[in-house]
Protein backbone atom coordinates (compact mmCIF):
# COMPACT_ATOMS: atom_id res chain seq x y z
CA UNK A 1 0.00 0.00 0.00
CA UNK A 2 2.59 2.11 0.91
CA UNK A 3 4.44 1.30 -2.09
CA UNK A 4 1.77 2.29 -3.84
CA UNK A 5 0.80 5.60 -2.28
CA UNK A 6 4.69 6.81 -3.46
CA UNK A 7 4.08 5.36 -7.13
CA UNK A 8 0.78 7.77 -7.49
CA UNK A 9 2.41 11.07 -5.86
CA UNK A 10 5.71 10.45 -7.88
CA UNK A 11 3.69 9.71 -10.87
CA UNK A 12 1.76 12.77 -9.72
CA UNK A 13 4.31 15.32 -9.74
CA UNK A 14 5.72 13.84 -13.21
CA UNK A 15 2.28 15.21 -14.38
CA UNK A 16 2.18 18.34 -13.21
CA UNK A 17 5.79 18.93 -14.16
CA UNK A 18 4.46 17.47 -17.74
CA UNK A 19 1.51 20.21 -18.05
CA UNK A 20 3.46 22.87 -16.35
CA UNK A 21 6.04 22.43 -19.27
CA UNK A 22 3.42 21.63 -22.19
CA UNK A 23 1.63 25.14 -20.74
CA UNK A 24 4.60 27.37 -20.28
CA UNK A 25 5.80 26.03 -24.26
CA UNK A 26 2.54 26.87 -25.70
CA UNK A 27 2.19 30.16 -23.92
CA UNK A 28 6.01 31.05 -25.16
CA UNK A 29 5.07 30.01 -28.86
CA UNK A 30 1.86 32.08 -28.93
CA UNK A 31 3.68 35.36 -27.28
CA UNK A 32 6.02 34.97 -30.15
CA UNK A 33 4.30 33.90 -33.18
CA UNK A 34 3.79 37.69 -34.23
CA UNK A 35 7.29 38.23 -33.86
CA UNK A 36 10.21 37.95 -36.83
CA UNK A 37 13.06 35.89 -34.22
CA UNK A 38 16.19 35.52 -35.92
CA UNK A 39 16.86 32.19 -37.72
CA UNK A 40 17.55 29.00 -34.87
CA UNK A 41 19.26 26.28 -35.07
CA UNK A 42 17.80 22.86 -35.22
CA UNK A 43 16.64 22.11 -31.45
CA UNK A 44 16.59 18.72 -29.37
CA UNK A 45 13.79 18.45 -26.90
CA UNK A 46 14.38 19.61 -23.41
CA UNK A 47 18.32 20.33 -23.81
CA UNK A 48 17.42 23.15 -27.19
CA UNK A 49 20.48 24.10 -28.76
CA UNK A 50 23.08 23.02 -25.66
CA UNK A 51 24.71 20.10 -27.81
CA UNK A 52 25.80 22.46 -30.07
CA UNK A 53 27.93 25.10 -27.77
CA UNK A 54 30.58 22.01 -28.21
CA UNK A 55 34.09 22.34 -25.83
CA UNK A 56 34.87 25.64 -27.16
CA UNK A 57 31.87 27.44 -27.97
CA UNK A 58 33.47 30.49 -29.40
CA UNK A 59 34.34 28.43 -32.40
CA UNK A 60 31.12 26.58 -32.57
CA UNK A 61 29.02 29.42 -32.49
CA UNK A 62 31.08 31.07 -35.48
CA UNK A 63 30.76 28.10 -37.54
CA UNK A 64 26.65 27.88 -36.65
CA UNK A 65 26.68 31.91 -37.43
CA UNK A 66 27.82 31.09 -41.35
CA UNK A 67 25.51 28.83 -41.57
CA UNK A 68 22.47 30.63 -39.57
CA UNK A 69 23.46 34.26 -40.25
CA UNK A 70 25.34 36.83 -37.86
CA UNK A 71 22.06 37.05 -35.74
CA UNK A 72 21.42 33.36 -34.10
CA UNK A 73 18.99 32.82 -32.15
CA UNK A 74 19.62 29.45 -29.31
CA UNK A 75 17.13 27.75 -26.65
CA UNK A 76 19.45 26.60 -24.04
CA UNK A 77 18.05 23.93 -21.90
CA UNK A 78 14.92 25.54 -20.34
CA UNK A 79 15.58 28.73 -19.72
CA UNK A 80 12.09 31.07 -20.16
CA UNK A 81 14.11 33.58 -22.23
CA UNK A 82 16.22 32.78 -25.67
CA UNK A 83 19.91 33.51 -26.27
CA UNK A 84 21.04 35.62 -29.43
CA UNK A 85 24.46 35.45 -30.54
CA UNK A 86 25.91 38.28 -32.48
CA UNK A 87 28.72 37.41 -35.13
CA UNK A 88 29.41 40.74 -37.08
CA UNK A 89 30.62 44.17 -37.14
CA UNK A 90 27.40 45.47 -38.65
CA UNK A 91 25.25 44.18 -35.93
CA UNK A 92 27.43 45.36 -33.28
CA UNK A 93 27.45 48.65 -34.61
CA UNK A 94 24.06 48.98 -34.58
CA UNK A 95 23.93 47.34 -31.10
CA UNK A 96 26.36 50.27 -30.15
CA UNK A 97 24.70 53.21 -32.22
CA UNK A 98 20.91 52.65 -31.43
CA UNK A 99 20.33 50.18 -29.01
CA UNK A 100 23.21 50.15 -26.09
CA UNK A 101 20.99 51.15 -23.49
CA UNK A 102 18.76 48.28 -24.20
CA UNK A 103 21.69 45.79 -24.42
CA UNK A 104 23.43 47.06 -20.67
CA UNK A 105 22.08 44.45 -18.74
CA UNK A 106 23.88 41.48 -17.15
CA UNK A 107 22.20 38.15 -16.97
CA UNK A 108 23.17 37.23 -13.37
CA UNK A 109 23.78 33.11 -13.05
CA UNK A 110 23.88 31.17 -9.70
CA UNK A 111 27.60 31.31 -9.17
CA UNK A 112 27.79 35.25 -9.84
CA UNK A 113 24.83 35.68 -7.18
CA UNK A 114 26.33 33.84 -4.36
CA UNK A 115 30.25 34.46 -5.22
CA UNK A 116 29.82 38.88 -6.03
CA UNK A 117 27.63 39.47 -3.21
CA UNK A 118 24.13 39.26 -4.64
CA UNK A 119 25.64 40.83 -7.90
CA UNK A 120 26.00 44.76 -6.68
CA UNK A 121 29.60 44.64 -8.52
CA UNK A 122 30.43 46.42 -11.88
CA UNK A 123 30.66 42.85 -13.71
CA UNK A 124 27.84 41.38 -12.88
CA UNK A 125 25.01 44.21 -12.33
CA UNK A 126 22.48 45.11 -13.47
CA UNK A 127 22.09 48.32 -15.47
CA UNK A 128 20.51 51.52 -13.52
CA UNK A 129 21.69 54.36 -11.44
CA UNK A 130 23.66 52.88 -8.69
CA UNK A 131 25.62 50.70 -11.62
CA UNK A 132 26.41 53.56 -13.06
CA UNK A 133 27.62 55.54 -10.05
CA UNK A 134 29.59 52.28 -9.24
CA UNK A 135 31.42 52.37 -12.10
CA UNK A 136 32.38 56.00 -12.19
CA UNK A 137 34.30 55.40 -9.21
CA UNK A 138 36.15 52.67 -11.13
CA UNK A 139 36.74 54.59 -13.30
CA UNK A 140 37.24 58.15 -12.46
CA UNK A 141 38.70 57.16 -9.12
CA UNK A 142 40.26 53.68 -9.27
CA UNK A 143 41.41 52.88 -13.19
CA UNK A 144 41.72 56.38 -14.77
CA UNK A 145 45.27 56.54 -16.65
CA UNK A 146 46.24 58.98 -14.16
CA UNK A 147 45.85 56.19 -11.36
CA UNK A 148 47.05 53.12 -13.55
CA UNK A 149 50.32 55.34 -14.57
CA UNK A 150 51.05 56.44 -10.68
CA UNK A 151 51.42 52.59 -9.82
CA UNK A 152 54.24 52.34 -11.72
CA UNK A 153 56.34 51.30 -9.52
CA UNK A 154 54.34 48.30 -8.18
CA UNK A 155 54.87 46.98 -11.67
CA UNK A 156 58.60 47.61 -11.83
CA UNK A 157 59.14 46.38 -8.49
CA UNK A 158 57.77 43.31 -9.19
CA UNK A 159 58.75 42.89 -12.69
CA UNK A 160 62.18 43.48 -11.57
CA UNK A 161 62.13 40.49 -9.13
CA UNK A 162 60.28 38.17 -11.98
CA UNK A 163 63.48 39.27 -14.05
CA UNK A 164 65.89 37.92 -11.01
CA UNK A 165 64.09 35.07 -10.77
CA UNK A 166 64.45 34.24 -14.40
CA UNK A 167 67.95 35.29 -14.35
CA UNK A 168 68.98 32.11 -11.83
CA UNK A 169 67.11 30.00 -14.06
CA UNK A 170 69.08 30.86 -16.87
CA UNK A 171 72.46 30.32 -15.38
CA UNK A 172 71.29 26.58 -15.61
CA UNK A 173 71.91 25.29 -19.31
CA UNK A 174 69.13 22.78 -18.92
CA UNK A 175 66.09 24.15 -17.05
CA UNK A 176 63.09 25.37 -18.36
CA UNK A 177 60.52 27.51 -16.72
CA UNK A 178 56.39 26.92 -16.55
CA UNK A 179 55.96 30.61 -17.50
CA UNK A 180 52.36 30.72 -16.70
CA UNK A 181 53.21 30.13 -13.28
CA UNK A 182 55.54 32.96 -13.44
CA UNK A 183 53.30 35.36 -15.22
CA UNK A 184 49.93 34.53 -12.39
CA UNK A 185 52.42 34.94 -9.69
CA UNK A 186 53.79 38.27 -11.21
CA UNK A 187 50.08 39.53 -12.30
CA UNK A 188 48.95 38.39 -9.18
CA UNK A 189 51.30 40.42 -6.87
CA UNK A 190 50.60 43.50 -9.01
CA UNK A 191 47.34 43.34 -8.63
CA UNK A 192 47.09 42.97 -4.89
CA UNK A 193 49.63 45.30 -3.82
CA UNK A 194 47.57 47.84 -5.79
CA UNK A 195 44.56 47.01 -4.21
CA UNK A 196 45.45 45.74 -0.89
CA UNK A 197 48.61 47.42 -0.48
CA UNK A 198 50.32 44.35 0.09
CA UNK A 199 51.56 40.82 -1.94
CA UNK A 200 50.74 37.25 -0.36
CA UNK A 201 53.76 35.14 0.24
CA UNK A 202 53.94 31.46 1.00
CA UNK A 203 51.02 29.73 2.30
CA UNK A 204 49.01 33.17 1.82
CA UNK A 205 50.00 33.34 -1.38
CA UNK A 206 48.89 29.55 -2.05
CA UNK A 207 45.74 30.49 -0.66
CA UNK A 208 45.21 34.15 -2.66
CA UNK A 209 46.00 32.10 -5.63
CA UNK A 210 43.91 29.55 -5.22
CA UNK A 211 40.86 31.83 -4.33
CA UNK A 212 41.35 33.61 -7.55
CA UNK A 213 41.39 30.65 -9.22
CA UNK A 214 38.58 28.92 -7.78
CA UNK A 215 36.42 32.42 -8.62
CA UNK A 216 37.77 32.17 -12.72
CA UNK A 217 36.62 29.14 -12.92
CA UNK A 218 33.60 29.08 -11.08
CA UNK A 219 32.25 31.94 -12.76
CA UNK A 220 32.12 30.24 -15.69
CA UNK A 221 31.07 26.57 -14.45
CA UNK A 222 28.26 24.48 -15.73
CA UNK A 223 25.41 24.99 -13.00
CA UNK A 224 21.93 22.82 -13.83
CA UNK A 225 19.50 25.69 -12.32
CA UNK A 226 20.86 27.93 -14.77
CA UNK A 227 19.64 25.92 -17.98
CA UNK A 228 17.24 23.92 -16.14
CA UNK A 229 15.50 25.73 -12.71
CA UNK A 230 13.21 23.09 -11.83
CA UNK A 231 16.33 20.75 -11.36
CA UNK A 232 18.37 23.29 -9.27
CA UNK A 233 18.18 20.07 -6.62
CA UNK A 234 21.16 18.46 -8.66
CA UNK A 235 23.40 21.06 -8.19
CA UNK A 236 22.78 20.77 -4.05
CA UNK A 237 23.28 17.16 -4.25
CA UNK A 238 26.61 17.64 -6.65
CA UNK A 239 28.20 19.30 -3.76
CA UNK A 240 28.57 22.37 -6.05
CA UNK A 241 26.81 25.16 -3.99
CA UNK A 242 28.22 24.48 -1.32
CA UNK A 243 31.88 25.04 -3.07
CA UNK A 244 30.90 28.67 -4.55
CA UNK A 245 29.44 29.13 -0.54
CA UNK A 246 33.19 27.77 0.68
CA UNK A 247 34.69 30.17 -1.71
CA UNK A 248 32.80 33.15 -0.93
CA UNK A 249 33.04 32.73 2.46
CA UNK A 250 37.22 32.47 2.06
CA UNK A 251 37.05 35.81 -0.07
CA UNK A 252 34.26 37.97 1.95
CA UNK A 253 37.06 36.60 4.88
CA UNK A 254 40.14 38.08 2.94
CA UNK A 255 38.22 41.41 2.48
CA UNK A 256 36.95 41.89 5.74
CA UNK A 257 40.89 41.11 6.97
CA UNK A 258 41.66 43.59 4.62
CA UNK A 259 39.75 46.42 5.18
CA UNK A 260 40.54 46.21 9.19
CA UNK A 261 44.23 46.13 8.13
CA UNK A 262 43.80 49.64 6.86
CA UNK A 263 41.46 51.17 9.39
CA UNK A 264 44.14 50.17 11.49
CA UNK A 265 46.61 52.06 9.86
CA UNK A 266 44.78 54.82 9.27
CA UNK A 267 44.14 55.41 12.97
CA UNK A 268 48.49 55.42 12.70
CA UNK A 269 47.99 58.29 10.52
CA UNK A 270 50.52 57.04 7.95
CA UNK A 271 50.62 59.70 5.43
CA UNK A 272 54.31 57.98 4.03
CA UNK A 273 52.09 55.03 2.51
CA UNK A 274 50.68 55.45 -1.21
CA UNK A 275 46.83 54.76 -1.07
CA UNK A 276 45.68 51.92 -2.67
CA UNK A 277 42.04 50.69 -3.57
CA UNK A 278 41.77 50.21 -0.29
CA UNK A 279 42.33 53.25 1.66
CA UNK A 280 40.61 54.82 -1.96
CA UNK A 281 36.93 53.68 -1.31
CA UNK A 282 37.28 53.97 2.53
CA UNK A 283 38.24 57.74 2.16
CA UNK A 284 34.83 57.96 -0.48
CA UNK A 285 32.74 55.96 1.96
CA UNK A 286 33.97 57.95 4.80
CA UNK A 287 33.86 61.65 3.68
CA UNK A 288 30.47 60.88 1.79
CA UNK A 289 31.89 61.87 -1.52
CA UNK A 290 29.24 59.80 -3.53
CA UNK A 291 25.59 60.57 -4.76
CA UNK A 292 25.25 57.47 -3.30
CA UNK A 293 25.92 55.36 -0.27
CA UNK A 294 28.66 52.86 -0.44
CA UNK A 295 27.83 49.96 1.93
CA UNK A 296 30.97 47.65 3.03
CA UNK A 297 29.34 44.75 0.79
CA UNK A 298 29.45 47.53 -2.29
CA UNK A 299 32.95 48.11 -1.49
CA UNK A 300 34.13 44.48 -1.19
CA UNK A 301 31.99 43.59 -4.47
CA UNK A 302 34.36 46.74 -5.75
CA UNK A 303 37.42 44.78 -4.62
CA UNK A 304 36.02 41.26 -5.91
CA UNK A 305 36.00 42.89 -9.37
CA UNK A 306 39.50 44.00 -9.53
CA UNK A 307 41.01 41.52 -7.65
CA UNK A 308 39.40 38.51 -9.79
CA UNK A 309 39.31 40.09 -13.31
CA UNK A 310 42.77 41.97 -12.53
CA UNK A 311 45.29 38.62 -12.53
CA UNK A 312 44.20 35.99 -15.15
CA UNK A 313 43.69 38.07 -18.29
CA UNK A 314 46.66 40.05 -18.38
CA UNK A 315 48.90 36.76 -17.23
CA UNK A 316 47.00 34.67 -19.98
CA UNK A 317 47.44 37.09 -22.94
CA UNK A 318 51.12 37.34 -21.58
CA UNK A 319 51.40 33.44 -22.32
CA UNK A 320 50.39 33.66 -25.67
CA UNK A 321 51.93 36.94 -26.86
CA UNK A 322 55.48 35.12 -25.68
CA UNK A 323 53.60 31.60 -27.76
CA UNK A 324 53.20 33.29 -30.85
CA UNK A 325 56.53 35.50 -30.73
CA UNK A 326 58.67 31.66 -30.26
CA UNK A 327 56.56 30.80 -33.06
CA UNK A 328 57.53 33.66 -35.19
CA UNK A 329 60.99 33.97 -34.45
CA UNK A 330 61.87 37.20 -37.53
CA UNK A 331 58.70 38.98 -35.27
CA UNK A 332 60.78 38.30 -32.02
CA UNK A 333 64.02 39.88 -33.44
CA UNK A 334 62.52 42.57 -34.67
CA UNK A 335 60.97 43.74 -31.59
CA UNK A 336 63.92 42.74 -29.65
CA UNK A 337 65.61 44.93 -31.65
CA UNK A 338 63.04 47.90 -31.21
CA UNK A 339 62.85 47.25 -27.37
CA UNK A 340 66.81 47.18 -26.73
CA UNK A 341 67.21 50.23 -29.12
CA UNK A 342 65.00 52.40 -26.91
CA UNK A 343 66.07 51.11 -23.36
CA UNK A 344 69.62 51.25 -24.35
CA UNK A 345 72.13 50.89 -21.51
CA UNK A 346 69.99 51.51 -19.10
CA UNK A 347 69.92 49.51 -16.13
CA UNK A 348 66.23 48.91 -16.19
CA UNK A 349 62.98 49.48 -18.66
CA UNK A 350 61.21 52.30 -17.54
CA UNK A 351 57.47 53.14 -18.19
CA UNK A 352 57.98 56.18 -20.48
CA UNK A 353 59.83 53.98 -22.90
CA UNK A 354 57.21 52.13 -23.83
CA UNK A 355 55.24 54.75 -25.89
CA UNK A 356 58.01 54.76 -27.64
CA UNK A 357 57.83 50.62 -28.70
CA UNK A 358 55.56 51.18 -31.68
CA UNK A 359 56.33 47.73 -32.46
CA UNK A 360 55.63 46.05 -29.45
CA UNK A 361 52.22 47.67 -29.00
CA UNK A 362 51.46 46.06 -32.67
CA UNK A 363 52.58 43.02 -30.98
CA UNK A 364 49.90 43.49 -28.34
CA UNK A 365 46.72 44.57 -30.87
CA UNK A 366 47.68 41.42 -32.95
CA UNK A 367 47.50 39.18 -29.80
CA UNK A 368 44.19 40.61 -28.45
CA UNK A 369 42.83 40.12 -32.09
CA UNK A 370 43.68 36.66 -32.24
CA UNK A 371 43.46 35.75 -28.96
CA UNK A 372 40.91 37.83 -26.72
CA UNK A 373 40.92 36.90 -23.00
CA UNK A 374 36.94 36.92 -23.10
CA UNK A 375 36.19 35.22 -26.71
CA UNK A 376 32.31 35.92 -26.28
CA UNK A 377 32.66 39.13 -23.92
CA UNK A 378 30.82 39.18 -20.92
CA UNK A 379 27.21 37.89 -22.09
CA UNK A 380 24.65 40.85 -21.54
CA UNK A 381 21.08 40.43 -21.66
CA UNK A 382 18.38 42.95 -23.02
CA UNK A 383 16.24 45.56 -20.77
CA UNK A 384 13.63 45.65 -23.40
CA UNK A 385 12.61 44.64 -26.63
CA UNK A 386 14.08 45.98 -29.50
CA UNK A 387 14.27 45.47 -33.47
CA UNK A 388 17.99 44.67 -34.98
CA UNK A 389 18.17 44.77 -38.55
CA UNK A 390 15.04 43.31 -39.58
CA UNK A 391 14.69 40.52 -36.55
CA UNK A 392 12.56 40.91 -33.56
CA UNK A 393 15.04 40.43 -30.27
CA UNK A 394 12.64 40.01 -27.10
CA UNK A 395 13.20 41.82 -23.48
CA UNK A 396 15.15 39.82 -21.44
CA UNK A 397 17.34 37.88 -23.95
CA UNK A 398 20.58 36.79 -23.29
CA UNK A 399 23.15 38.35 -25.66
CA UNK A 400 26.58 36.63 -26.60
CA UNK A 401 28.79 39.03 -28.79
CA UNK A 402 31.09 36.47 -30.28
CA UNK A 403 34.50 39.01 -30.63
CA UNK A 404 36.94 36.20 -31.25
CA UNK A 405 34.80 35.22 -34.41
CA UNK A 406 34.12 38.88 -35.48
CA UNK A 407 37.96 39.48 -34.96
CA UNK A 408 39.03 36.86 -37.75
CA UNK A 409 36.21 38.35 -39.74
CA UNK A 410 38.08 38.07 -43.35
CA UNK A 411 35.82 40.86 -44.49
CA UNK A 412 38.08 42.99 -42.05
CA UNK A 413 41.12 41.16 -41.34
CA UNK A 414 43.92 40.32 -44.56
CA UNK A 415 45.08 36.57 -43.50
CA UNK A 416 42.69 36.76 -40.99
CA UNK A 417 44.08 33.25 -39.06
CA UNK A 418 47.71 34.78 -38.94
CA UNK A 419 49.78 36.64 -36.61
CA UNK A 420 50.84 39.56 -38.11
CA UNK A 421 51.74 42.36 -35.77
CA UNK A 422 52.15 44.82 -39.16
CA UNK A 423 48.95 44.97 -39.35
CA UNK A 424 48.34 47.57 -37.19
CA UNK A 425 51.92 49.67 -38.46
CA UNK A 426 49.95 52.14 -40.63
CA UNK A 427 46.44 51.79 -38.94
CA UNK A 428 44.02 53.79 -36.69
CA UNK A 429 42.64 50.54 -35.86
CA UNK A 430 42.66 50.20 -31.55
CA UNK A 431 40.97 48.23 -28.78
CA UNK A 432 39.42 51.67 -26.68
CA UNK A 433 35.30 50.05 -28.64
CA UNK A 434 35.25 52.57 -31.25
CA UNK A 435 36.32 50.14 -33.63
CA UNK A 436 33.88 47.62 -34.07
CA UNK A 437 36.32 44.71 -35.86
CA UNK A 438 38.71 44.97 -32.83
CA UNK A 439 36.61 44.74 -29.38
CA UNK A 440 38.16 42.47 -26.91
CA UNK A 441 37.20 44.56 -23.77
CA UNK A 442 33.86 45.25 -25.08
CA UNK A 443 32.23 48.51 -26.26
CA UNK A 444 30.03 51.00 -25.06
CA UNK A 445 28.04 51.23 -21.62
CA UNK A 446 30.13 47.32 -20.84
CA UNK A 447 33.71 47.91 -21.83
CA UNK A 448 35.76 46.67 -19.45
CA UNK A 449 36.94 49.68 -17.17
CA UNK A 450 39.96 47.49 -16.31
CA UNK A 451 41.28 48.20 -19.91
CA UNK A 452 44.20 50.91 -18.87
CA UNK A 453 45.47 48.56 -15.97
CA UNK A 454 45.49 45.62 -17.61
CA UNK A 455 47.45 46.67 -21.21
CA UNK A 456 49.94 48.44 -18.95
CA UNK A 457 50.73 45.85 -17.10
CA UNK A 458 51.38 43.41 -20.12
CA UNK A 459 53.51 46.10 -21.92
CA UNK A 460 55.79 46.94 -18.93
CA UNK A 461 55.98 43.08 -18.37
CA UNK A 462 56.32 42.11 -21.86
CA UNK A 463 58.94 44.96 -22.95
CA UNK A 464 61.10 43.35 -19.80
CA UNK A 465 61.24 39.95 -21.05
CA UNK A 466 62.42 40.74 -24.37
CA UNK A 467 65.03 43.44 -23.04
CA UNK A 468 66.40 41.03 -20.69
CA UNK A 469 65.95 37.32 -22.20
CA UNK A 470 66.07 35.55 -25.83
CA UNK A 471 63.72 32.87 -25.76
CA UNK A 472 63.70 29.11 -26.62
CA UNK A 473 61.55 26.05 -26.81
CA UNK A 474 62.10 23.72 -24.26
CA UNK A 475 63.81 20.16 -25.41
CA UNK A 476 59.98 18.17 -26.37
CA UNK A 477 58.19 21.63 -27.91
CA UNK A 478 62.00 21.88 -30.21
CA UNK A 479 61.41 18.02 -31.19
CA UNK A 480 57.93 19.37 -32.45
CA UNK A 481 58.86 22.55 -33.54
CA UNK A 482 55.97 24.04 -32.84
CA UNK A 483 53.65 24.89 -29.56
CA UNK A 484 50.67 23.13 -29.09
CA UNK A 485 48.13 26.77 -29.31
CA UNK A 486 44.89 24.28 -28.45
CA UNK A 487 42.64 26.56 -26.30
CA UNK A 488 40.61 25.77 -22.82
CA UNK A 489 37.65 27.80 -22.63
CA UNK A 490 36.30 29.22 -19.48
CA UNK A 491 35.63 33.55 -18.74
CA UNK A 492 38.84 33.52 -19.71
CA UNK A 493 40.45 31.05 -22.59
CA UNK A 494 43.89 30.15 -22.22
CA UNK A 495 46.27 27.95 -23.32
CA UNK A 496 45.43 24.01 -23.12
CA UNK A 497 48.97 22.84 -22.32
CA UNK A 498 51.65 25.05 -20.13
CA UNK A 499 54.27 26.81 -21.93
CA UNK A 500 57.78 25.53 -21.30
CA UNK A 501 60.49 28.21 -22.15
CA UNK A 502 64.45 28.46 -21.47
CA UNK A 503 65.17 31.66 -20.69
CA UNK A 504 68.74 32.74 -22.00
CA UNK A 505 70.27 35.68 -20.33
CA UNK A 506 71.08 38.35 -23.06
CA UNK A 507 74.47 39.29 -23.58
CA UNK A 508 74.87 42.80 -23.48
CA UNK A 509 78.20 44.94 -24.62
CA UNK A 510 78.49 46.46 -20.75
CA UNK A 511 76.81 43.65 -18.78
CA UNK A 512 78.20 45.50 -15.07
CA UNK A 513 75.57 48.13 -16.23
CA UNK A 514 72.86 45.41 -16.71
CA UNK A 515 71.89 44.55 -13.28
CA UNK A 516 69.15 45.24 -11.13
Amino acid sequence: MKKMFFSTFYLSIFFFISVLFLFNLTRKTKSKSNLNLPPSPPKLPLIGNLHQLGALPHRSLRDLSLKYGDIMMLQLGQLQNPTVVVSSVEVVMEIMKTHDMSFSNRPQNTAAKILLYGCIDIAFGHYGESWSQKKKVCAHELLSQKMVESFHEIREEEVGKLVNKLREVSSSEDCCVNLREMLMSTSNNIVCKCAFGRKYTGDGYSRVKELARNVMVQLADFTVRDYFPLLGWIDVLTGKMQKYKATFESLDALFDEAIAEHLTLKMEDNHSRKKDFVDILLQLQENNMLNFELTKNDLKALLMDMFVGGTDPAAVTLEWVISELVRNPSIMKKVQEEVRKVVGHKSNVEEEDINEMHYLKCIVNETLRLHPPATLLAPRQTISGVKLQEYDIPAESMVYINAWAIQRDPSFWESPEEFLPERFENSEVDFKGHHFQFIPFGFGRRRCPGMHFGVASVEYVLASLLYWFDWKLSESDALKQDIDMSETFGLVVSKKTLLYLKPIAYSFSSKSSKTL
